[in-house]
């Protein structure tokens, strides 16, 4: 059956946290209905209290959670969605998962089964980009079988070389491998990683490139044959090859080579007959030449600062085009303006190698004021778990010019109160304060090459950061709940998570 052309009413996102948050709120403002799912862990959290019904997934881990696809299209059903938003990770990027709901004549706001085979595939995607003329690193065809022959590869592209999850994206089941000695063992936790974060083990390899900027380009497709790109965002802040400051516009970039990188991009979308919001990723080289990395064929953490800069709501965007309508954009029309920072704040320990941080959120105040907009999926008294990334909130800002985005980032994050847990806000501090942020210069190696624990240092005491947000509390009192219940089903049936979302909204 055809899904063009209907009209989405209610609508199950098929994820937590933030970006759960972020999809309620975009069906707030559509008249769209919200269906959150959640793990034990979670059944207290924001995105659960925040929708308009929710479901528990009965588990604990991904596995038996976000990534049981039997689960998800079952709640799916009983509550008679119209559509589902994946999110990001989880089963945003599993072409199976995809053709399930298309069957199922459930509406999935991504791109189609078929081009996240092509493109959501690392391997299939660079054979593609290849065939385009397309730049890209050297490295295997199809993900590697087995340690001889990743040793085999390893030794012809010359070491380093990095190991790469073929389903998936966000630092999971990637390893950077110096030596042959080193082979095997990254083999093994790599494909090990792929398979807990996507459901699939497959991995390849591809020619380490030095010191590079990681450089990447949004991309618009609908079901009408129009594509377009929304400019670049600069990613190449990283630790363990994760994303943790992102901007846009990016310091290297020149009318030229974003026009040049954008139409690149386009061009891949459209070969591949790709819809729906998708990223396409470079690398660039001290010499401003590009090189293909891969494509995101979902929303991006980091989508905010091309909302900032552009005007455009990406997820609006995605709803639309999964409804089967046309992009009222068009490429002539789209017109960057200023400059937008985005800092991820991880529950990590960035004096002890950004180690996973667990524990109770006992204060938890978010930043306020101008220029900055706060995406978050946690409140007070949220039990944060070692089952699932450590994304607690993004904090993002956007100004004329650079500098003064930069400044009210600073401002923000001190502003930005969390006890109970480690986070990288010190780091993202040091960052911001460094030269090599400053002038442009850093590469993705900014962290082996310029962070030490001890600059967290420089950054403001907890004690002045407190004093600096006690006018701007945005939880005037902690919620007081029951966590005794189940979840409702759809219809008329009362259910405990009403209580607890009107008590936590209470003012």
């Amino acid at each position: 059956m055809t899904l063009k052309h209907r009209q989405i009413r209610k609508l199950l996102i098929a994820n937590r946290g933030e970006i759960a948050v972020r999809v309620e709120r975009a069906c707030r403002e559509l008249g769209i209905r919200s269906v959150a799912v959640y793990s034990d862990t979670d059944r207290t959290c924001l995105h659960v209290l925040m929708a308009d019904e929710a479901f528990p997934l009965h588990g604990v881990t991904a596995t038996e959670t976000y990534l049981a696809q039997d689960k998800i299209i079952e709640i799916a059903k009983k509550a008679g969605v119209d559509a589902i938003h994946p999110g990001y990770g989880f089963l945003s990027e599993n072409p199976v998962f995809a053709e399930r709901l298309r069957n199922e004549g459930i509406i999935f706001v991504g791109p189609h089964p078929q081009a996240i085979r092509t493109l959501g595939d690392k391997t299939a995607a660079r054979k593609l980009a290849a065939k385009l003329g397309i730049p890209t690193a050297a490295g295997t065809p199809e993900p590697l079988k087995d340690d001889a022959q990743a040793l085999h590869f390893a030794e012809q592209l010359g070491f380093p070389v990095l190991l790469k999850a073929a389903a998936g994206g966000g630092g999971k089941g990637m390893r950077v491998v110096s030596s042959r000695e080193e082979v095997s063992a990254n083999l093994r936790t790599a494909k090990s990683e792929a398979k807990s974060a996507f459901g699939d083990d497959r991995v390849y390899m591809e020619k380490y490139i030095q010191d590079p900027k990681h450089v990447e380009i949004q991309i618009l497709a609908d079901e009408h044959g129009n594509t377009v790109y929304l400019g670049e965002r600069e990613c190449s802040i990283q630790r363990r090859h994760q994303k943790v400051i992102e901007e846009s516009p990016s310091p290297i970039m020149n009318p030229e080579m974003r026009r040049t990188m954008g139409e690149s991009a386009v061009r891949l979308a459209k070969e591949a007959g790709y819809t729906n919001a998708g990223t396409i990723e470079f690398l660039v080289d001290k010499e401003r030449h590009f090189y293909f990395l891969e494509v995101n064929t979902r929303l991006q953490v980091e989508h905010p600062v091309t909302e900032c800069v552009t005007g455009i709501d990406l997820v609006m965007q995605q709803i639309a085009i999964a409804e089967g309508r046309e992009l009222t954009l068009r490429q002539e029309t789209i017109q960057p303006h200023g400059h937008s920072v985005q800092c991820r704040i991880y529950a990590e320990d960035p004096a002890n190698d950004f180690f996973p941080s667990t524990g109770t959120l006992r204060e938890y105040r978010l930043p306020q004021g101008p220029r900055v907009r706060v995406d978050n999926g946690f409140k007070p008294g949220d039990e944060i778990s070692v089952y699932y990334d450590p994304l607690l909130a993004k904090v993002i800002t956007w100004a004329d010019t650079r500098t003064d985005a930069v400044k009210s980032m600073e401002r923000a994050l001190k502003e930005f109160v969390v006890s109970g847990v480690e986070t990288t806000i010190p780091f993202c501090l040091s960052v911001l304060s460094h030269q090599a942020f400053l002038d442009g210069s850093f590469t993705t190696r900014f962290v082996d090459e310029h962070f030490t624990p001890n600059r967290l240092g420089t950054a403001d005491t907890e004690e002045e950061a407190t004093a600096a947000l006690a006018a701007s509390l945005i939880w005037n009192r902690r919620p007081k709940f029951s966590t005794n219940g189940q979840t409702g089903s759809p219809g008329k049936q009362r259910s405990n998570w009403k209580d607890l979302r009107k008590e936590t909204y209470r003012q």
